[in-house]
């Protein structure tokens, strides 16, 4: 089983990138292989409703000077996927809608009805915005929403500090334990126990 993980921040090592990492570490202790593709720096298209990938039947962006196909090409070994975006103005990062809703239009049968969820994260607000919008394209493809001990999301501002978010990293670990779990019973290991969950670690960041 192998779940692909898309970094949809501009900074490869940073935040997002570290919550994508606890899910990883936590996929891996569950016997789930995991692979992250960075959206990167480079320039990206948005859709510009050409029709091309569904009239020549490409099951591709037509475009491939960017990131999405290569996406595209690593969908079918994926069981499940996973987004993570660092919040800009309330919302995901613009590159990175930009190349999902690109994939999502011209190979959504390669993410219809797998396991999905979302990853936001943030300096102080804007979140929940940011990973309601990411969930959108996924209720449309069928996908089953696999959730956490609460919104997933964690907070830090410069890259690496999200770690000291202790509940957002639990909330990370939490998402990975469900994923192995719908994914493992989705294979046919019916019944699987689900991994006994941590006692809660409430954190606010008053100090």
């Amino acid at each position: 089983m192998k779940v692909l993980m898309v970094n949809g921040s501009p900074r490869q090592n940073g935040n997002t990138a570290r919550a994508l990492k606890e899910i990883a570490d936590t996929l891996k202790a569950e016997s789930v292989d995991s692979e992250v593709v960075w959206i990167g720096v480079k320039p990206v298209r948005g859709c510009v409703a050409c029709g091309q990938c569904r009239e020549k039947g490409l099951g591709r962006c037509a475009f491939d000077d960017d990131v999405a196909n290569r996406i595209v090409e690593k969908l079918p070994e994926a069981d499940g996927i996973v987004l993570g975006s660092p919040t800009y103005y309330g919302q995901p990062n613009g590159a990175l809608l930009a190349v999902w809703q690109r994939v999502c239009f011209s190979a959504s049968k390669l993410v219809e009805c797998k396991p999905a969820a979302n990853v936001a994260v943030c300096r102080r607000g804007g979140s929940t915005a940011t990973f309601q919008t990411m969930n959108m394209i996924f209720e449309m493809l069928n996908c089953p929403l696999v959730t956490s001990q609460y919104w997933n999301v964690a907070f830090g501002r410069t890259p690496g500090e999200a770690e000291q978010d202790g509940e957002g990293m639990q909330t990370m670990r939490t998402l990975a334990h469900n994923m192995a779990w719908l994914l493992k019973n989705l294979r046919g290991e019916n019944a699987v126990p689900r991994t006994p969950q941590e006692p809660w670690q409430p954190m606010h960041f008053i100090r």
